[in-house]
C-alpha cells in the first residue's frame, strides 16, 4: 500500500505541475480566451463594386466568401442588393447556404427604400411597417438577430411630432420582430435621428426590449444644409445604453495619427480608441461592424479599417479582461 500511495502522490504532483504549466501557457489546449469585440463586416462597404461603380462587380451572393477572405466572421447585409428578393426563398436559401460553407454567421439586414415608419398619415404608416415584414422574415430565415431600420418621419413637423410618429411605426414593426424573436433596431442615419437626445426619446416611447439602436460612429450630421452635427463621442454614450450592434464607420487614414480616421468630405474625424473605450465602458462585447466609406479602394479600405479595430483591440484587451 506504502508503494500505491507513493504513486498517487506523483501523479498527483506531475498532475498539479502540468496545470499551472497550461495555466502559464495561457489559451494554448484550453479554449482561447473570448475577445473583448468580435468583427463583422458591413456589406455597405462594398457599396461601389457592388452598385457596379468599381471592377470587379461584386455580387451579393459572393459577399459571404469575401467576408471570410478578410478572415471577418460576421455579415451585416444590407436590403439594397437584393431588394427584389426579399420573398424569394430559393434565392434566401442561397444565401444561407453561402454563408454556412464559408463559416460565417449571418448578423442583421440593413433595410432601406421602404417608406418612412414614421409617415403622419395612420393608413400609409401601417403600410410601410408592413412593407417591413419581409425583411424581418428574411432575417429570421437567415439566421441574423435583428434588422436595421431608419426612424423618419415628415420632417416639416416638430420634432416632438416626428418622435411620437416614429416610435408609433416602431413600436408596430417591434412587435412583429419580437414575435419571430428578431431584433428592430435603429441606427443614426441623419436628420434627427442623428441627434442622440431625440433618438433615445424615441426608444423611451417604444418602450420594448426587442428595439434599439445601431450606433455609427460617423453618421451624425443633423443637418448637412446648415452645418449642423451632433457631437460623436456624446451621442454614442448615449446610444450604448440601447445597442444591439456598432458600427465601426472609417473613412480615410492619418498615418500621423494611427487611430484616426478623417472624412474628407466633411472634414470631421473619428478615434477609434476613444470611441471603442466608450463601448467598451457601456459593457457592450459582442459584434463591432466595418464599415468603409472612404475615398481609397473598397477592398484596402475595409482591410485598413480591420488593421485598426485590430490594434484598438491589442491596446484595449488588458483594460477591459
Amino acid at each position: 500500500m506504502a508503494h500505491l500511495s507513493m504513486n498517487r502522490r506523483d501523479f498527483l504532483r506531475g498532475s498539479l505541475a502540468a496545470a499551472t504549466v497550461a495555466a502559464c501557457q495561457g489559451p494554448t489546449l484550453a479554449a482561447e480566451a473570448k475577445p473583448i469585440f468580435r468583427l463583422s463586416l458591413a456589406e455597405w462597404s462594398f457599396h461601389q463594386h457592388l452598385f457596379g461603380r468599381a471592377e470587379p462587380k461584386m455580387d451579393n451572393l459572393d459577399f459571404a466568401k469575401t467576408a471570410r477572405d478578410f478572415g471577418i466572421e460576421g455579415l451585416e447585409y444590407v436590403n439594397q442588393f437584393f431588394a427584389d428578393k426579399g420573398t424569394d426563398e430559393t434565392y434566401l436559401t442561397q444565401m444561407k447556404q453561402r454563408a454556412a460553407d464559408m463559416g460565417v454567421q449571418s448578423l442583421l439586414i440593413m433595410v432601406d427604400g421602404e417608406g418612412a415608419l414614421g409617415n403622419p398619415d395612420k393608413a400609409q404608416r401601417a403600410e410601410v411597417v408592413h412593407k417591413h415584414h419581409k425583411w424581418i422574415d428574411a432575417a429570421k430565415f437567415l439566421g441574423c438577430h435583428s434588422i436595421r431600420v431608419n426612424a423618419q418621419s415628415d420632417g416639416k413637423l416638430r420634432l416632438d411630432e416626428q418622435m411620437k410618429l416614429a416610435a408609433d411605426g416602431l413600436r408596430q414593426l417591434t412587435e412583429y420582430g419580437a414575435a419571430q424573436d428578431i431584433n428592430v433596431i435603429v441606427e443614426n442615419h441623419g436628420g434627427p435621428s442623428s441627434n442622440g437626445k431625440w433618438l433615445v426619446g424615441v426608444m423611451k416611447l417604444v418602450d420594448h426590449p426587442r428595439c434599439g439602436i445601431l450606433p455609427d460612429f460617423g453618421n451624425f450630421a443633423v443637418d448637412r444644409r446648415t452645418n449642423e452635427w451632433y457631437d460623436r463621442y456624446q451621442g454614442v454614450a448615449e446610444f450604448m445604453p440601447y445597442a444591439k450592434a456598432v458600427s465601426a464607420k472609417s473613412y480615410d487614414f492619418d498615418e500621423d495619427r494611427p487611430w484616426v480616421t478623417v472624412d474628407k468630405g466633411s472634414g470631421k474625424e473619428t478615434d477609434f480608441l476613444k470611441m471603442m473605450r466608450i463601448v467598451l465602458d457601456a459593457g457592450y462585447r459582442s459584434w463591432v461592424g466595418i464599415e468603409f466609406e472612404g475615398r481609397m479602394d473598397e477592398y484596402e479600405g475595409v482591410r485598413a479599417t480591420k488593421d485598426l479595430l485590430e490594434r484598438v483591440r491589442t491596446e484595449l484587451t488588458p483594460d477591459y479582461t
